[in-house]
């Protein structure tokens, strides 16, 4: 029947309380989502608006020092801002490292770090105020960077089968250096020692140190980062062996790796790239991410960075983050062999 005009029209069913109280809470996330994403767009469009300090936990003039300045310089000449260095060496790295992760998550400090303070040390140091897996966030890989296994001239050894021959022949009478307990460079003569089954001893130096004992014939033999000794190579002072990457380097393709020559499985390099304090801003990380892929893509840059011993590399945050984190488990199971700690 037809409704009467005295009649009160049809009500929508009621809302529960409960159904509203979601519903609006959907919609405030939705514009919370909004306004992030704004913010966060106006903050990448406006990012750097002061100088940038980039934290290096080394000394200058070592690996990470040269390949951050290199970098770093592109990047002031880009987002038009000074990306100013910080040299802040000590305690394998941790110190500087340790201070980017108590650092404000703005943007505005940054460090270039390596395999040893981010993979090594949360194994090697039994009480580290952080952990740099978890403390920072991986921006962007810059390069991978073999180790070469160098000897002074006083050995007579050209390959590394007369190498190991060498040290065989002489137990106990080599001195081998590296930048710090626990570093690369040291486990890579470990392993090397190990597999090949003679006996060397370890001096642990700090930082470039290392290369002057063994351009001065103090120590015999060294793995070293190619950056690092590839000016002393070039000049006849000190000799290539090979290499311990998984495959040759760019930068010195005549060099053998360790692993063609009967150690199957030897990888053992070094690689660096940036970090921002846990927290920072996507934006940023985006930001920074872009640019140091498209630096490191430029002719010029990539072969100034291959001459100098380094392979560049790149990616997405995500994908460096999962690299750190199988370096992780793999020098965990090497430091936890060779039994070395540090204090």
């Amino acid at each position: 029947m037809p409704t009467s005009a005295f009649e009160s029209p049809a009500l929508p069913p009621r809302q529960s309380s409960s159904g509203l109280r979601i519903r609006r809470r959907a919609a405030r996330f939705a514009a919370a989502v909004l306004l992030g994403a704004t913010a966060l767009g106006a903050y990448a469009q406006t990012y750097p608006v002061k100088p940038v300090r980039v934290v290096v936990a080394f000394t200058a003039g070592g690996t990470t020092d040269i390949l951050t300045r290199l970098v770093s310089q592109q990047l002031s000449e880009r987002l038009k801002q000074q990306f100013v260095i910080d040299n802040k060496p000590g305690a394998g790295g941790n110190i500087g490292t340790e201070m980017v992760v108590r650092a404000a998550p703005d943007g505005y400090t940054l460090i270039v770090n390596s395999v040893g303070p981010i993979a090594v040390n949360p194994t090697l140091y039994s009480k580290l105020s952080y952990n740099p897996l978890t403390d920072l966030v991986p921006v962007v890989q810059i390069a991978e960077v073999p180790n070469v296994l160098v000897v002074h001239p006083s050995v007579s050894a050209t390959t590394v089968e007369e190498f190991i021959a060498y040290a065989k022949a002489n137990p106990g009478k080599l001195n081998y250096g590296s930048t710090g307990v626990g570093t690369s460079s040291h486990l890579s003569g470990y392993m090397l020692a190990k597999r090949a089954g003679f006996e060397a001893t370890h001096i642990a130096y700090k930082g470039a140190d290392a290369v002057r004992d063994l351009l001065a014939g103090r120590i015999q033999f060294m793995f070293a980062t190619i950056p690092s000794v590839m000016p002393h190579i070039q000049a006849g002072k000190i000799r290539p062996i090979a290499v311990s990457s998984a495959k040759r380097s760019r930068s010195m393709p005549e060099v053998p790796t360790i692993a063609e020559k009967g150690f199957p499985g030897f990888e053992a390099g070094s690689w660096f790239g940036f970090f921002a304090p846990k927290g920072t801003p996507d934006a940023v990380i985006s930001v920074l991410n872009k640019h140091v892929n498209e630096i490191i893509a430029i002719p010029a840059i990539e072969q100034q960075l291959i001459t100098a011993g380094a392979d560049p590399m790149g990616g997405t945050p995500a994908q460096f983050s999962q690299f750190v984190q199988r370096e992780f488990e793999k020098w965990k199971v090497i430091v936890v062999e060779s039994g070395a700690r540090a204090e």
